[in-house]
């Protein structure tokens, strides 16, 4: 069967199709990830189906039709309300899944603690919009906590323009996290953890670059250093716009 090069993703090298399966290299993580995928899927929230693994010993999962989030028109306060739902429901199941205790997980950034394993990545790079609405790219899902994740998805959403309207972010921003139905707790911590999750992949594109670990490297020299570097100071910066915006109307 023909295989078909997929391209426009930064991190991952020999992506390819086949017939209705994505097929990638299988690493040491490769297991943990397709384990806790299957488990998502399992508990009702649409992700790619699991297929195992090929006779050339890639990892296969399921191909799903549509075009990327970051491509499409700018998403609707109602679609970016879907988007916070989905993305509750990927934490909700997440959060009842006990990995196996022998579980390696490759994480590209330090997470404040290990409440639940996260995608890591719910950015609009990863979701597919079609007739289904799915994220993909589950390979740097490992340990994390329910804010730190939320926090990149909103911020990715949301304010990942430093160019923006504050306050048209702001109203972005406010749809995402009332449909994901955050708590009071969260809320509060959002507008924070938001900029300090921002400013730690900017980290890992700099000291990839001062390491020489690819493909970090040249992405921060290709201009993904200067537009993480600029959100951060836009989320920074407007961080009581954030915290107006994203609190519980009474």
């Amino acid at each position: 069967m023909e295989e078909i090069l997929l391209v426009g993703g930064n991190a991952s090298d020999d992506v390819v199709r086949v017939g209705s399966t994505v097929r990638k290299p299988w690493t040491a993580a490769t297991p943990s990830v397709l384990a806790y995928m299957h488990a998502v899927r399992e508990a009702g929230v649409d992700v790619p189906a699991v297929h195992g693994r090929d006779a050339q010993g890639r990892q296969m999962t399921e191909f799903i039709p549509g075009g990327l989030a970051m491509d499409s028109e700018p998403l609707s306060l109602s679609e970016l309300c879907r988007v916070g739902r989905i993305v509750r429901a990927i934490h909700d199941a997440s959060a009842a899944y006990k990995p196996d205790s022998e579980a390696t997980w490759s994480a590209l950034i330090p997470a404040p603690g290990a409440e639940l394993i996260c995608h890591n990545d719910l950015a609009p790079w990863n979701l597919i919009i079609g007739e289904r609405w799915v994220f993909i790219d589950w390979d740097a899902a490992a340990p994390s906590t329910r804010l730190w994740d939320l926090a990149y998805a909103a911020q990715t959403f949301t304010l990942n323009d430093a160019s923006a309207d504050p306050r048209v972010a702001a109203r972005a921003l406010a749809a995402f996290i009332d449909g994901y139905g955050a708590d009071d707790e969260l809320r509060a911590a959002l507008p924070v953890t938001m900029w300090q999750r921002t400013a730690a992949m900017h980290e890992l594109l700099k000291n990839s670059h001062v390491s020489g670990i690819e493909p970090w490297a040249t992405m921060f020299t290709s201009g993904h250093g200067d537009h993480w570097l600029s959100v951060t100071q836009f989320v920074r910066n407007n961080e009581p716009v954030w915290a107006e915006a994203v609190q519980i109307a009474r």
